[in-house]
């Protein structure tokens, strides 16, 4: 199946650009709900699987160990803005191992907020892997393999038993065998791993009903969700949709955003699990597309919709900061009967 229109980028009167893609909406049993596009299409989840990732931090007995409270394992779970309340955070986890931002492999990026940038450049420094969007769950991936006696220096590669035993959760809360995943190299440096979007809809769908899990990875699950809701602000940020989201409605619904224009969300309330690609890989869609599947789906009440108005129709700027257009979702889900 092909992909289908899910927003279109206005300027003035006109319709500039459009962002195809695909939606999968699945509930815990694993049935496919609704859809646009192809549901069936496979794509790397990219940080969106950052809760899954996680949830070995809890069943290794890691977590407990090294006393993570929520916002350490919503930390855990994020992509953030390397805000303080992120790096000192980060510090913070890896000195309880004994360790410090020395041994992050993650890498160095630009920084996603200039003020943030700006900061370290009046204290004189430098951008280093701390400030990596992804250091959150590499510091947890490092005290991971310091708790277990395992390699410290390899704990990105797909050999190591961090990895492999992540790869483990993955197929098992995906319900799709190991070797059918498809396997690549994440922004990171971490394993990154490709499944039919409907699988990944599914995955966030069962961690909605953790009762329906055996005990331990119901334990594990329960926690790691509970604290990206408890603490969305260790997931993105300041003015990041992540953080936005989950605090609008207030601990009914976790989301993860990921790279190349994927979104998942996980609803308490009815046990579904929903899944976007964007199909051009451009993130600035996935926010519209997000707010409107939950729209028509009567999930979010008109005082959260309110709430979520400028991730639900973002404006387009100039360098003036003057509102020159705007991104509007466009598509109808389809009920899975049609299929």
């Amino acid at each position: 199946m092909k992909s289908t229109e899910l927003v279109q980028v206005t300027r003035g009167n006109m319709v500039e650009s459009i962002h195809k893609g695909h939606i999968a909406v699945v509930d815990y049993k694993g049935k496919l709900l609704k859809y646009a596009g192809d549901p069936y299409r496979v794509v790397y989840a990219r940080s969106s699987m950052k809760p899954l990732q996680a949830i070995p931090l809890v069943e290794t007995g890691v977590a407990a160990h090294y006393q993570f409270d929520e916002a350490d394992l919503s930390l855990c779970c994020a992509s953030h803005n390397a805000e303080k309340q992120h790096t000192e955070r980060v510090i913070s986890i890896l000195k309880r191992a004994g360790l410090d931002d020395q041994a992050l492999k993650c890498g160095t990026h630009p920084l996603r907020r200039e003020d943030v940038f700006k900061e370290l450049i009046l204290e004189g420094k430098e951008v280093t892997p701390l400030y990596n969007n992804c250091s959150g769950k590499h510091s947890g991936m490092i005290v991971t393999a310091k708790y277990m006696n395992e390699p410290i220096e390899s704990y990105l590669e797909l050999s190591h038993p961090v990895q492999q035993r992540i790869l483990h959760v993955v197929s098992e809360m995906a319900d799709y065998p190991v070797e059918k995943i498809e396997l690549g190299v994440d922004g990171c440096g971490v394993p990154v791993h490709g499944l039919p979007l409907e699988r990944i809809a599914y995955a966030y769908a069962k961690m909605t009903r953790p009762n329906e899990l055996e005990e331990s990875r119901a334990r594990a699950v329960e926690k790691v969700t509970s604290a990206m809701m408890a603490a969305p602000e260790m997931v993105g940020g300041t003015d990041r949709f992540c953080t936005n989201f989950m605090k609008a409605v207030d601990g009914k619904m976790f989301g993860k955003a990921g790279a190349e224009g994927v979104y998942c969300i996980g609803d308490l309330q009815t046990g579904i699990g929903i899944a976007i690609k964007i199909e051009d890989g451009f993130g600035r869609a996935t926010e519209p597309a997000a707010v409107e599947v939950l729209k028509q789906l009567g999930l979010l009440t008109d005082n959260e919709l309110e709430k979520l108005q400028q991730h639900h129709h973002p404006v387009v700027t100039n360098a003036r900061k003057e509102k020159v257009g705007e991104l509007v979702p466009t598509f109808t889900l389809k009920d899975a009967k049609e299929l």
